[in-house]
């Protein structure tokens, strides 16, 4: 992010006032919790490696991402290939006996626990608590007034033929497992309206057991709250949050956090499409009738006044990187269990991905050993400097817009040792990828890469070829292309490198410089984007051994600093359904 552009929880000229959403990208299913001064957020990460996303805040509008709190997918043989809707589903983040605790659900096997003493780890062991088919969205409760530890969790009716039901437990004080065969104690189908009941987040609060569950489907549900003296019921309900005559739709599914002079408020995601699902923040407050009141009397905000918390420099997570030692920055995962060898570290800067051999190589989505992170939910110019120099015929390299359908831009090696850049596309209905534009000749097999994202999550893709130079602007490359999502992920940014399938090593490809800024214009005037330059010149050595300072703050100045000086068949795939299942049905 630029000095020019704006963290995505500030108004521009309203220091006392954040904007929605908080953090604009997909960062799916939040829970939060707080420690001392600190505020901590993880969320979704379905079939992507690293899992858990650790964010940390002091202030619950600026957050960066500070580690993952699972290393890898288990079990370990079922994500060796991209389940991109699979994996961890809504976790809840919870503090208790001076550990930090995330339990998640993993719709195919069950609900899994991990615990740490500090929320950088070391992290334990994902732990099976229970096993089981359509075991979803669990989330634990301590209960410090009876010494009773709990578990509530939902149902996808995908695995289990069951949904809009809140199934609790009696569980095990160390977490590692429950006392019981679970009882429905808030049956969806007995509430008139209500259906998807989804996502609890259980609580204790004025002498009653609280949980927080939105309810609707995901593009246009709403959140509700359910109130009982007793754990097992009977529950009373109330909507507490919903679009109303806003443009946020379907507000709900997130975690209640109260600060230490005692505000409370409430952070949820709003579903955007192929943005994924973005961060709102709410305020919340009790109402006379001991009910919670979120946003606007129910309503979510667009701006509101900040939590009276002490000032933080504005902070998003970090999404520049330029790969010094050959090493890539937290902000990027893996589509599934990475294998020793698809990333290379060296001395220089840049990143060296191993052309993997794939039988797949025809369709990105198949691929394990794509390198993503998450599409920007702004305006935004993307660019990475290419160089291919495998000698591999068929080896290619780009970047990518992925979903249920993608495009890329990239670098391939000819059967006659030549390197074209080649712009390709695949329908989400299309078993292989075909040309989006034709070839064209790549002088020393270099490039840099270009999209840029307009709203409407449009693409443009262009490019430099050979050395490039002063004045030698950016060609544009094939038609605009719409982004689209996964079933539940939000579309992703990609960097791969791959080789038809064969023996042998298949070389390499390195990518260097990966700025992400506000694209020029009316969107954002002040910014200027600087003519591309080819990646011709050597890699300076890293100043460092490690990937990044501890602190993130630092690492996001640092890449600030350096980048300031230039500026009707449906298919399934693994993971996946058929398009037509767009809509949540868990």
């Amino acid at each position: 992010m630029t000095a020019a552009e704006t963290a995505p929880g500030t108004a521009p000229g309203t220091a006392g006032v954040y904007t929605n959403p908080v953090l604009n990208a997909d960062w799916s299913d939040p829970d939060v919790v707080r420690v001392g001064d600190d505020f901590y957020l993880t969320a979704s990460s379905f079939g992507r490696v690293p899992g858990l996303p650790l964010l940390h805040s002091r202030n619950l509008v600026d957050w960066t991402l500070v580690g993952h709190a699972l290393e890898r997918l288990e079990p370990e043989r079922e994500f060796a290939r991209p389940r991109h809707d699979c994996g961890v589903w809504a976790p809840s983040l919870r503090h208790h006996a001076g550990r930090f605790w995330i339990f998640w659900g993993d719709p195919d096997h069950g609900v899994f626990q991990v615990n740490a003493p500090d929320i950088r780890g070391p992290w334990t062991a994902p732990h099976l608590v229970k096993a089981g088919k359509g075991l979803i969205d669990p989330c634990p409760l301590w209960d410090e007034e009876t010494g009773e530890a709990y578990l509530v969790h939902a149902w996808a009716r995908s695995r289990s033929g069951i949904k809009n039901r809140l199934t609790g437990h009696r569980m095990r004080p160390d977490g590692t497992g429950l006392l019981d065969e679970g009882t429905v104690i808030v049956d969806g189908d007995r509430i008139p309206g209500w259906f998807t009941l989804e996502g609890p987040k259980l609580h204790r609060h004025d002498g009653w057991y609280w949980i927080l569950a939105p309810a609707g489907s995901v593009e246009t549900g709403w959140q509700g709250a359910f109130r009982s003296r007793a754990f097992f019921g009977p529950y009373e309900e109330k909507v507490v949050l919903e679009q109303k005559d806003t443009d946020v739709n379907g507000p709900h599914q997130g975690g209640w956090v109260r600060t230490a002079s005692g505000e409370d408020w409430f952070l949820h995601f709003q579903q955007r499409g192929a943005y994924g699902r973005v961060v709102h923040l709410q305020p919340m407050r009790w109402g006379s009738d001991g009910w919670p009141v979120l946003g606007d009397a129910g309503a979510p905000v667009t701006t509101h006044p900040r939590p009276a918390l002490p000032p933080q420099p504005p902070a998003a997570p970090t999404t520049d990187d330029d790969f010094p030692g050959g090493r890539f920055g937290r902000q990027w995962s893996w589509a599934a269990n990475p294998r020793e060898g698809w990333a290379t570290q060296h001395a220089a800067d840049g990143l060296r991905l191993t052309c993997v051999r794939s039988a797949d190589a025809h369709d990105l989505r198949l691929l394990p050993s794509v390198l993503t992170q998450r599409f920007p939910g702004e305006p935004s110019v993307i660019e990475v400097e290419l160089r291919l120099d495998s000698e591999e015929p068929g080896a290619r390299a780009g970047l990518a817009v992925l979903g249920d359908a993608y495009r890329w831009i990239g670098l391939q090696r000819d059967a006659d040792g030549t390197v074209h850049l080649v712009h390709r596309f695949a329908e989400s209905v299309a078993e292989a990828e075909r040309d989006a534009d034709r070839p064209r000749p790549a002088p020393g097999g270099r490039a840099r890469l270009r999209i840029e994202t307009v709203p409407g999550a449009r693409c443009r893709f262009s490019c430099v070829l050979g050395e490039g130079g002063p004045g030698d602007g950016p060609h544009p490359v094939g038609r605009e292309f719409a982004a689209t999502p996964w079933r539940w992920v939000g579309a992703l940014l990609g960097l791969f490198a791959l080789a038809p399938a064969g023996q042998g090593h298949a070389g390499t490809a390195t990518f260097t410089r990966f700025p992400r800024r506000a694209p020029p214009g009316p969107l954002n005037p002040h910014v200027v984007v600087p003519p591309l330059v080819g990646p011709s010149r050597p890699s300076r050595p890293s100043r460092s051994g490690r990937r990044e300072p501890t602190n993130e703050d630092q690492h996001a100045q640092q890449q600030r600093q350096r980048h300031s000086r230039a500026p009707d068949v449906r298919r399934r795939r693994p993971g996946g359904r058929a398009r037509a299942d767009r809509h949540r049905l868990r």
